[in-house]
């Protein structure tokens, strides 16, 4: 039976006065019954709290929850092959992740996923990588920046998929969807080429960009700076939006606004580690000297690693899902024909939008199949007179062969009562040959028996 049960049963209607939250009780609680108070500990049973009580736990219970199911993070790795994209991811998560180096002779740009599963303390990270294989590599590289967008709107895609579903299972759904394009630029120090622009372009809606100079240590560092305010007059005029590390946290807002002037990052990736001093440090070596990745004044790797994992990694999950995925989202229900308001800019319904798009596909259909009836009527009755005509044109060369037999018949029969006219002569003819024939013989005959007689005589 519960605590405030109990207390209406004993003492009645009366006020139950919290006087703390250091115990849950009778202790913890005073009451008035007829004039008299009930002091505290008289009768009463001390039920002590296992912890602190109060609903600004709320915050660790979310952090207990995330931390349990996990987190996801997705990269796209976007720039010309050779350019050390892979170099670069195993350099910022400090692991050597499995891959097949790229060829030059790629036919066209393929895009290839990978997901690891890392573990940081006791918070568990899939990790996706994409990269694009052959990308910058072809001699026509017009269409080059396709494959890239249709691989990232087919992950919106599939989640809106699993959004739309009666029986939904986003919690366990793995999200695909790209939360950062890491775009590789050559460090050539002079300008962007076409291709970075184009591709940018397309992209910029659609994922959050953040320009990489890759290789900065291939030129000086005169060129570097000069390079960098060309990149960003570039994009400026070009109208590509690359993404921005939000400035509206306090906790955040002044790195971030330090960081935003640092863009595009000039970063050096290695994966060799070299003592340096008393430390083992991932460096590059050179004839001329060493190269520190993790030196600042060498590079701005530090810079990337600070806002892409420590500080922005949840904003740029959350930019992925409420600025880019919604604007998929609300164009492809659009051109399913959903919408908010009605023609009145009145509140839509998705019932009412449902059935006005099915009694629209409902009249469509019924009109696409009426026009079909039409059709199979119009062709049933040219086919019925194109068979009238062969039947008549049958009937025709019937009659004609019929005409041509008779006339056949006739002529056969005409020849055939000719031939035995002739035979008929013939066996007469035959007949009067043998008759004479047999006189003639019998004549013969009696000549020689009057001779004989004659002879004896």
């Amino acid at each position: 039976m519960a605590a405030t049960d109990i207390a209406r049963q004993v003492f009645g209607r009366r006020r139950l006065l919290l006087l703390g939250f250091e115990t849950v009780g009778f202790s913890a609680a005073c009451t008035e019954e007829g004039g008299h108070m009930l002091r505290r500990g008289e009768g009463c049973r001390t039920v002590p709290l296992a912890g602190h009580v109060g609903f600004d736990s709320l915050p660790d219970q979310l952090v207990n929850k995330s931390v349990s199911q996990g987190f996801c993070f997705n990269i796209l790795c976007v720039g010309e092959t050779g350019l050390g994209k892979s170099t670069l991811m195993d350099t910022l998560f400090n692991t050597k992740f499995e891959g097949e180096p790229a060829t030059h002779t790629q036919p066209g740009v393929q895009l290839q996923s990978n997901t690891y599963d890392l573990q940081e303390s006791n918070v568990r990270l899939k990790l996706t990588i994409v990269s694009t294989v052959g990308f910058g590599d072809q001699i026509n590289k017009e269409d080059s920046y396709k494959p890239i967008v249709e691989f990232i709107d087919a992950q919106f895609e599939a989640y809106l998929q699993e959004e739309l579903k009666i029986r939904r299972v986003l919690h366990t759904y793995h999200d695909s969807r790209i939360h950062v394009c890491l775009y590789f630029i050559a460090p050539t120090g002079h300008s962007l080429k076409s291709l970075d622009l184009v591709t940018m372009k397309k992209l910029d809606s659609k994922v959050n960009i953040i320009p990489i100079i890759a290789k900065a240590d291939a030129i000086s560092k005169s060129e570097l700076t000069k390079f960098k305010i060309k990149i960003t007059s570039e994009l400026v005029s070009n109208g590509v939006q690359i993404y921005q590390f939000p400035t509206d946290d306090e906790s955040v807002a002044e790195i971030n606004g330090t960081m935003n002037a640092h863009l595009p990052f000039a970063v050096i990736g290695s994966t060799e580690e070299l003592k340096i001093g008393n430390k083992m440090m991932r460096a590059r070596q050179y004839p001329w000297g060493t190269v520190q990745v993790e030196n600042e004044a060498h590079c701005d790797f530090v810079k990337l690693r600070e806002m892409l994992i420590r500080v922005n990694m949840e904003d740029l999950r959350e930019q992925t899902h409420t600025r880019h995925y919604e604007l998929y989202r609300r164009c492809k229900l659009e051109e399913m024909g959903f919408k908010d308001t009605d023609p009145d800019s009145k509140p839509f319904s998705l019932q009412e939008t449902y059935e006005a798009k099915r009694n629209e596909f409902l009249g469509e259909l019924q009109k696409k199949e009426e026009e079909m009836r039409q059709v199979f009527v119009q062709r049933v009755k040219e086919k019925e007179a194109e068979l009238k005509e062969a039947e008549k044109e049958l009937h025709e060369k019937l009659d004609r062969l019929k005409k041509l037999h008779q006339d056949e018949k006739k002529k056969l029969e005409d020849k055939k009562k000719s031939l035995d006219d002739e035979v008929n002569a013939f066996k007469q003819r035959k007949t009067a040959a043998e008759l004479l024939q047999s006189q003639g013989s019998q004549a013969g005959g009696s000549q020689t028996l009057k001779r004989d007689k004659e002879k004896k005589k």
